[in-house]
């Protein structure tokens, strides 16, 4: 079941890669079909066969030559890995199918502020719906900690926006909000906490090396999503290995 929960995550993600870079266009996810962005020739259907065809062409357009982006594959792989973590860590239960459309939020995001810098707001309505319905079947415990965790999402961010004057985006402001509603409060901080420190983490190393650029503004969606990830998952030993300390 591991196995298959990650080849549907593999074409999951394939398909998330579309919706992340056609949503902040304006563009159909349905038609026309995928395309190379260089020459625009239609893909067959084996080039669309998620990671393996990017292996087998290494990463190249059959037509053109043109280097194909490796955000494609990358996102296919993690999408899938992700599927896969959900189910060994949850196993058959209604909160499998909420950690699923929480990892395809994310994917989605993380795909399309990383190429336009930009978290549709679309996406965020269609999966506010999504999770409302999901917390109706299955609330969080008291039912009240999700509109709770939502609020406290937005008014840390808010804060950070206000007071940086503009160094948080409004679309990051938003998605925070909606992930609130799935975290509660206590997993929001948590997820703050990792998303600031792998942020942190990788703006030094890329200044470092000169990929990053000092006051120059970079996504911040996908280490929210990185933070997330790590908040909803393995939360329980995070505070089992905090508590340790504490006691210790």
């Amino acid at each position: 079941m591991t196995i298959l929960f990650f080849l549907y995550g593999l074409l999951f993600g394939s398909f998330y890669n579309v919706v992340g870079l056609r949503v902040p266009k304006k563009q159909s996810i349905i038609r026309p079909r995928s395309a190379c962005p260089s020459c625009g020739r239609t893909l067959s259907f084996l080039e669309l066969m998620p990671v393996v065809a990017y292996v087998i062409q290494l990463g190249k357009c059959k037509n053109c030559g043109k280097r194909i982006s490796p955000i494609y594959p990358i996102m296919e792989l993690t999408t899938g890995l992700l599927f896969a973590l959900a189910y060994i860590k949850i196993g058959w239960s209604f909160e499998l199918v909420i950690a699923l459309t929480l990892i395809s939020l994310l994917v989605i995001i993380t795909v399309s502020d990383l190429t336009y810098m930009l978290i549709p707001d679309k996406v965020l309505l269609v999966f506010t719906g999504i999770f409302i319905i999901e917390l109706i079947i299955e609330p969080l415990s008291p039912w009240w900690d999700s509109l709770a965790g939502a609020a406290v999402a937005f008014i840390m961010l808010l804060a950070i926006a206000i007071i940086s004057k503009g160094g948080m985006g409004g679309g990051d402001i938003k998605l925070f909000t909606v992930l609130g509603l799935v975290l509660g409060v206590k997993l929001v901080f948590v997820s703050f906490f990792f998303a600031n420190l792998i942020g942190a983490i990788i703006g030094i190393i890329g200044m470092a090396i000169g990929k990053i650029e000092r006051k120059k503004p970079i996504p911040f969606g996908p280490f929210i999503a990185i933070g997330t990830i790590i908040a909803y998952f393995f939360h329980k030993e995070i505070f089992t290995w905090y508590l340790s300390l504490v006691n210790f």
